[in-house]
């Protein structure tokens, strides 16, 4: 059995991959992918994982979250997705800056299907916008208790991969980064179901349906409709043309209001990101999903 785990991270789409896949279970449970409710393991899954200190789990562990999650439904490919399977918001910054127990989590979910074949999917954002959404997902809390004395500069991507790939070295980790994610939505969709490229899978338009406005997403339907791309480089082509001249303003920009942030602390905090990006890139065991 194909286990995939849907990390986040926080504050990225917002479970709308989880939502567009679900509109596929008619076709996509046939062939043995199945998707089961998100209440069924998004405070369990954590739960076994935390009781697991590293350590691979028993047959009768294991048998315990399939029989919760399964229902006696088939499965060849069992998808979970919820961004707290990596930590939870309250988490996702700690002393040693970005989601610093993520490679121990990475592991306990490895070890708990055994021989199973676990994959595993994380959409990256830039920690420059990633801080101020967590601070209002995370209300009352304030910034200082948010932050945990970690200086803004020193919340870098790489080091928590690193520690990742470091600590299982033969996973399989497919990452991109949220910024490109209305580029890449199709590939995004099927990699996680695990299906062929080709694969008819309806919520290809979810996401632009949340950036685009009504006319302009109307508008690249007809424009895709009546010129077929010939191959994905194409249609990315298509969409960015199409978000440079119909995405909704307050859907594109962020503002950042932060105590003692400046716009050279931002743009620092974005070339480090995209230093981080390229080099994950490169980490083995990485499948790093780009426009």
């Amino acid at each position: 059995m194909q286990i995939a785990f849907h990390l986040g991270a926080h504050c990225t789409d917002e479970d709308l991959l989880l939502r567009a896949l679900y509109k596929n279970r008619g076709t996509l449970e046939p062939s043995g992918i199945v998707l089961p409710p998100q209440r069924l393991y998004r405070k369990l899954l954590p739960k076994v994982a935390k009781s697991l200190r590293g350590a691979a789990a028993e047959g009768t562990t294991r048998q315990v979250v399939l029989d919760a999650v399964l229902d006696d439904t088939p499965a060849e490919r069992l998808i979970f997705s919820a961004d707290s399977l990596l930590a939870f918001p309250v988490n996702a910054i700690g002393e040693d800056g970005l989601y610093p127990t993520a490679a121990q989590r990475v592991a306990a979910f490895a070890n708990l299907f055994g021989s199973d074949q676990a994959e595993f999917f994380l959409g990256l954002r830039n920690p420059a916008t990633l801080v101020p959404a967590l601070l209002a997902r995370l209300a009352p809390m304030t910034y200082d208790e948010v932050m945990k004395g970690v200086s803004p500069i020193a919340l870098r991507w790489a080091p928590v991969i690193r520690r990742i790939v470091t600590q299982v070295p033969d996973l399989t980790l497919t990452i991109w980064c949220n910024e490109d994610t209305p580029l890449i939505w199709p590939e995004l969709l099927r990699a996680l179901a695990g299906t062929g490229p080709e694969e008819e899978l309806e919520g290809d338009f979810d996401l632009l349906a949340t950036i685009l406005t009504d006319e302009g997403l109307e508008k690249l339907k007809a424009f895709l409709d009546t010129h077929p791309p010939a191959n994905l480089a194409q249609r990315r082509r298509s969409v960015a043309a199409f978000l440079d001249k119909y995405a909704r303003p307050d859907e594109m920009e962020v503002e950042i209001d932060l105590p003692g942030w400046s716009e050279e602390l931002v743009a620092a905090m974005t070339d480090a990101y995209d230093a981080d990006c390229a080099e994950i890139a490169g980490m083995p065991g990485v499948v790093f999903l780009s426009p």
